[in-house]
C-alpha cells in the first residue's frame, strides 16, 4: 500500500469513526529521541497520530524522503495507533484533507513557543478551526533538535545518543 493510498484509507477512517486525529509534522531530518519522546507521550491523548514528513522543494535535506520515510517506519512499528505519511504544501491543507482536526507539536525553550504560536494561530485560521496541542520536550531532550544532529552527523561525529535506537546512519548519502 502506497503512503498516498494509506492516508486515503485514514481519511476514510476518521469521517465514519469520527476518531481524534493528530498531525505531527516535520522534516525528521533525521528524526530524534525528542520525536519519539513526544509522539509516545501524545498516544493517550489521540486515537491516530499520523507522523508526517513536510516536502519542501526548495529546502535542502540531508537525508532522501524514501529513507526518513522508513526510518519513523521502522521506529514505529510497533505503535499501532501511529501511521506515517508525507505531504506537500501547507500543513492545514493535509490535515484538512485528511480529515485531522489536531497538529502536535513539542516546544524545548522559549523560542520555540514563540515561533510556533504564530504558526499555530495562523493554521488555526487557514485550516478552518485546527488545533495545535503542544507538548513541552522533557528535560533530557530539550537540547535535541535535528539540526543539531545533522551538524554532528556532517562532521563526522557520532549521533547514536540523540537519535533512535532503530536507526543506523553510517556513511552520508
Amino acid at each position: 500500500m502506497s503512503f498516498r493510498t494509506k492516508a486515503s484509507t485514514l481519511r476514510r477512517l476518521i469521517i465514519v469513526l469520527n476518531m481524534k486525529i493528530a498531525v505531527f509534522p516535520g522534516s525528521f531530518d533525521p528524526i530524534t529521541i525528542g520525536h519519539v519522546d513526544l509522539v509516545r507521550r501524545a498516544l493517550p491523548l489521540f486515537d491516530q497520530i499520523i507522523v508526517a514528513v513536510g516536502v519542501n522543494s526548495t529546502k535542502k535535506y540531508l537525508f532522501p524522503l524514501e529513507q526518513r520515510m522508513e526510518w519513523l517506519l521502522q521506529v514505529f512499528a510497533q505503535d499501532q495507533k501511529v501511521s506515517v505519511d508525507s505531504f506537500q504544501n501547507l500543513t492545514a491543507h493535509y490535515c484538512q484533507r485528511i480529515g485531522a482536526r489536531y497538529l502536535l507539536r513539542g516546544l524545548r525553550n522559549a523560542s520555540d513557543f514563540d515561533y510556533e504560536k504564530t504558526i499555530s494561530q495562523l493554521n488555526h485560521i487557514v485550516g478552518n478551526g485546527i488545533e495545535t496541542v503542544f507538548l513541552i520536550s522533557q528535560p533530557e531532550y530539550s537540547h535535541i533538535s535535528s539540526t543539531i544532529v545533522r551538524e554532528i552527523i556532517v562532521g563526522g561525529a557520532d549521533a547514536t545518543p540523540f537519535i533512535p535506537a532503530e536507526i543506523r546512519i553510517g556513511t552520508l548519502p
